[in-house]
C-alpha cells in the first residue's frame, strides 16, 4: 500500500498552517514571551495545562524549561510546573468536585500575582481550563492562551491569545507545540542570554 499522497498532503497541510502563523500570530508570540520573561524576573511560576495532546505539550513545555530547551544551553533551572501531571490530585479532584476543576482547584492552591497560567485548549471551550482562567484573573494571575480555531469560550479571556488560524486539531496542536519552543527561546535569550 503506498502512502505517500497521504503523507505529503499532512505535511503539507502543517506546512501552510504554519506559514500563516507570521503575519497573524507574530505580535501575540512576542507579546506571550515578554509577559513569560517579566513574570519570571518577579520570581514568578509558570503554570502550564491543557487535556489530552494539549496536556502532552503542556508538560512538553514546561519540562523544557525546567530542565533545557537546546542542547548545549547550560542554565539554571526554570520555574515552569504541568497541572496535568499529579495523578494523585487529579484523579482525586475528578472524584470528589469533577473534571472540570482539576486545574481550578491547584491555581487556587498554589497561584500568585507574580505567577503566569498558560492554558492550551485547541477548541477553546474546555471547561476545566475556563475554570482555571476564572481562578487565575481572581488572584491577579496573568493568563496565556495558546488556542485554534475562532478561540471558543475562551476568546477574549486572556492577557495574551495565540490562536492558530485551523480548525483542525492535528495542526492547531503542531503550532502550539512550535510557538512553546519560540516561546523557549525567547525566555533563555533574555533570561541567559543563549541563542
Amino acid at each position: 500500500m503506498n502512502h505517500k499522497s497521504l503523507i505529503q498532503s499532512q505535511i503539507e497541510d502543517s506546512i501552510a498552517v504554519k506559514q500563516q502563523l507570521l503575519p497573524v500570530l507574530l505580535p501575540s508570540i512576542e507579546s506571550a514571551g515578554k509577559l513569560l520573561v517579566e513574570s519570571l524576573k518577579q520570581n514568578g511560576l509558570l503554570y502550564f495545562c491543557g487535556n489530552g495532546g494539549s496536556s502532552c505539550d503542556a508538560s512538553h513545555i514546561a519540562a523544557e524549561l525546567v530542565v533545557r530547551y537546546k542542547s548545549g544551553n547550560e542554565r539554571k533551572a526554570i520555574p515552569a510546573l504541568a497541572l496535568n501531571s499529579d495523578q494523585a490530585v487529579l484523579t482525586a479532584c475528578s472524584n470528589d468536585y469533577g473534571y472540570e476543576y482539576v486545574f481550578q482547584r491547584q491555581v487556587q492552591a498554589f497561584g500568585k500575582p507574580t505567577d503566569v497560567f498558560v492554558g492550551l485548549t485547541t477548541s477553546g471551550n474546555s471547561q476545566n481550563i475556563v475554570l482555571a482562567v476564572e481562578e487565575a484573573r481572581k488572584i491577579g494571575m496573568k493568563v496565556v492562551l495558546f488556542l485554534g480555531g475562532d478561540g471558543g469560550k475562551l476568546k477574549g479571556k486572556a492577557d495574551v491569545e495565540i490562536i492558530v488560524p485551523s480548525k483542525i486539531t492535528a495542526r492547531i496542536q503542531e503550532c502550539h507545540i512550535l510557538i512553546g519552543h519560540i516561546l523557549c527561546s525567547i525566555i533563555e535569550k533574555e533570561l541567559f542570554d543563549l541563542d
